[in-house]
């Protein structure tokens, strides 16, 4: 499974990037702001660090803007990818994307007829927000194993970007079904490999080791 990052923070990106840990990023207009920094210059800078897709996403609302915007947006780096919202003018932007020679992710599906669309449209990424989903009481990666299913049935070769992840249950559970891929919180990132047994051990050890120099 390929892990993006899901920020605009570059001091993450790149501490991300040593660990081996970042095959592309994703990104919003609220993770833009966040930064600070314009919008250009900070998916330029992304752009010049990972060598993987980045997702910018197009904020207009009709099918039009979306494409304009997608051509702007695309020229910003070689790896740009545009997140398109999951709308009847998002996949009709899709589609002259596609024949534009333009990647898409389709954002914000929230359902397994979505993400069909969103394929069959010629996205490609589909990205389930599973957080959002549990947080109204619903399984959100249930969701993600009836995409895979569906996926598999039609050998799409739109790939499903496990978005939305609030915890490392998110990520090993995204791995188990087999998900191409998981954009990642930053701090979800550093959860992942801490643990306190493993502290716990190298204490022990380092503390048996110091014993034994005396």
């Amino acid at each position: 499974m390929k892990f993006f990052l899901d920020t605009a923070d570059v001091v993450a990106i790149r501490k991300a990037k040593e660990m081996g840990m970042c095959d592309g990023v994703t990104t919003n207009p609220s993770l833009i702001m966040k930064s600070g920094r314009d919008h250009k210059e900070v998916i330029q800078e992304i752009s010049g660090i990972v060598e993987g897709p980045i997702s910018v996403e197009a904020i207009s609302e009709d099918a039009e803007g979306m494409v304009r915007e997608a051509e702007e947006f695309s020229g910003w780096g070689r790896n740009i990818v545009i997140k398109v919202p999951m709308t009847k003018e998002g996949l009709k932007a899709v589609r002259i994307l596609k024949d534009k020679g333009i990647r898409t992710n389709v954002t914000l599906v929230f359902s397994p007829s979505q993400a069909l669309l969103a394929a069959k449209a010629g996205a490609a990424y589909v990205s389930p927000f599973v957080g959002r989903l549990d947080d109204i009481s619903q399984d959100g990666m249930f969701l993600v194993a009836e995409i895979l299913d569906i996926f598999d049935n039609y050998d799409f070769d739109t790939e499903v970007i496990v978005a939305s992840i609030r915890h490392p249950g998110h990520v090993v559970e995204a791995a188990r079904l087999g998900a191409h891929i998981a954009t990642v919180p930053a701090a979800v990132l550093e959860k992942l490999y801490n643990h306190p047994l493993t502290d716990r051990g190298i204490e022990k050890f380092l503390a048996d080791y110091e014993k034994s120099k005396k």
